[in-house]
């Protein structure tokens, strides 16, 4: 059995060649992404894993089934960049990965304070060996209510890390977790909107949560509110920060993902343009933290990550069901 691995980075290689090793199998690794241009590459595979920079629709789905992969495994959770249904009409067997929540979680609190004590700005005079204190008087996290949307394994484990901070909790999500239910108190998204002095964003990206956050959402919550994301860029219209930004109604924002990043997060591009102009002026604000999509970049979840894609497609391939199978 051959697999072929793209978009895979350097810190991926060790992993990649254990799971090679256990399995006995081939494997073909390259850094570049998946995309028509590559193509014949995976002749004589049977499976690719991928990350998420490339659109899998129908054009490339049939390429692939033309040349004879009919397993796909993405190595990230999310998994919007397949058509999924397309795949499934084809009979091309998908699969995701899953990891540990608590890499994400333990950055999602570490976004939150970053936003709530002016850290940024804060840096920027540290450098220029500027140590006033104005305009960098920070807020208490136990004298805040915080919302949690979508409560799943990750928004579960920010709950439980919240919940030794003294904050008041409040949760949104369409199925309700018995165990957030002991930490937070669920209620819908105008009580979220109306109370919350801290959103944090934990939903996976469909068609009901694509601009979640925009402004009508913006126009209905407190002054001076911290966003967090450390999901999917889109669940953010990015224009619409940009004027909860400028107009003073958002206080801060702690981005690990942003609308239109894809082609930039995961690249040096030290000396190149910046092709998302809303991106790049968006980070340039004193209370605005990006950082490049790096919340589940632990070494427990990248050997989770490489080693879920190539054992679900090796699965796949023996007729298993397994628990991450998409179509």
């Amino acid at each position: 059995m051959k697999i072929a691995a793209f978009e895979v980075r350097k810190d991926e290689m060790e992993n990649f060649q254990e799971i090679k090793e256990k399995l006995n199998i081939e494997l073909e690794c390259a850094s570049e992404m998946l995309t028509m241009e590559n193509i014949d590459r995976v002749k004589g595979c049977t499976g690719v894993t991928v990350l998420g920079q490339y659109q899998y629709g129908k054009e490339m789905l049939d390429a692939l089934k033309e040349r004879g992969v009919y397993y796909l495994a993405t190595r990230t959770v999310g998994y919007n960049h397949i058509d999924i249904a397309y795949a499934k009409q084809v009979g091309i067997h998908v699969c995701n990965v899953t990891y540990g929540p608590n890499g994400v979680a333990d950055y999602t609190i570490m976004m939150i304070l970053l936003c709530l004590r002016n850290y940024k700005p804060a840096l920027w005079r540290t450098q220029v060996n500027d140590f006033s204190l104005e305009g960098l008087q920070g807020r208490e996290l136990k004298d805040l209510t915080v919302g949690i949307l979508g409560t799943g394994r990750i928004g579960c484990a920010v709950l439980k890390n919240l919940s030794g901070f003294g904050c008041r909790l409040l949760a949104y999500d369409v199925w309700e977790n018995e165990a957030a239910k002991e930490m937070a108190e669920y209620v819908d998204l105008e009580t979220i909107y109306r109370e919350c002095d801290v959103i944090s964003l934990h939903m996976p990206l469909n068609d009901s949560t694509y601009h979640l956050i925009d402004k009508e959402a913006i126009k209905k919550m407190k002054d001076d509110v911290v966003l967090i994301n450390c999901a999917r860029g889109e669940l953010m219209k990015i224009q619409d920060l940009i004027e909860g930004i400028e107009k003073k109604r958002i206080g801060a924002l702690g981005l690990d993902c942003m609308e239109y990043e894809e082609g930039i997060v995961h690249q040096n591009l030290k000396v190149d343009i910046i092709s998302n102009r809303e991106m790049a002026y968006l980070r340039q604000f004193p209370n605005v933290i990006h950082t490049q999509h790096m919340a589940f970049y632990t070494d427990v979840a990248v050997r989770s990550m490489v080693y879920g894609s190539i054992e679900g497609i090796y699965a796949m391939w023996k007729g298993k069901e397994i628990q991450n199978q998409l179509s």
